[in-house]
């Protein structure tokens, strides 16, 4: 089913386990690493230190398409990818390169020997977000319009596995969704559902 919302600048985070395990601080290398390689399809210019702010984004990958964080709004930590240049294809395409896209760099960072594994995806935990209040404003109206081809994306995702889905209400807020699956995945098992 494909939604009347063209869906641009997707964002998906993935939640850490045990986040007050978590030292952000040798992720500023590890980033500056990531710039050198080129590591990822995005062009990547510069690291930017936002621990000093409460509940903030973190560390930031800054990209020309899209930046990467651990970031930690609303004392949840997790990694997040933030799409902002336009991507051609569908909603399901979109929602599948972000979602590849966070998978992928979380990936990296459980193998970082410089964050010694201890920053790991909890198994369940994924967050959502159209970062267009315009095209997406957080209202009821948004999550009638996107719900259905999001649930046709987790559906795959999961690979039919049970899953609740809440919303947040602040009008003020970017529209999203918090996705918690009934059962633990790894984010290799994720990357394989979506290569299906």
């Amino acid at each position: 089913m494909s939604s009347p919302i063209n869906l641009q600048c997707v964002n998906v985070k993935l939640l850490a386990k045990d986040p007050e395990d978590v030292d952000l601080e040798p992720l500023i290398p590890v980033f500056h690493n990531w710039i050198q390689g080129q590591v990822f399809e995005e062009l990547l210019l510069d690291v930017a230190d936002y621990r000093h702010v409460h509940e903030g984004p973190g560390v930031v990958l800054i990209g020309h398409q899209a930046n990467y964080s651990v970031d930690n709004t609303d004392n949840r930590l997790g990694v997040r990818y933030n799409r902002k240049a336009p991507l051609e294809g569908s909603n399901q395409d979109r929602l599948k390169q972000a979602t590849r896209a966070a998978l992928t760099a979380f990936h990296r960072l459980e193998g970082e020997a410089g964050l010694n594994g201890k920053l790991q995806f909890n198994g369940q935990e994924i967050e959502v977000f159209i970062n267009d209040r315009l095209m997406a404003p957080n209202r009821g109206s948004t999550r009638e319009a996107i719900e259905p081809e999001l649930r046709e994306f987790l559906g795959k995702l999961f690979r039919g596995g049970e899953y609740a889905l809440s919303h947040g209400n602040d009008p003020r807020a970017l529209f999203g969704v918090y996705v918690k699956a009934n059962r633990s995945f790894s984010v290799s098992d994720l990357l394989a559902n979506l290569a299906t």
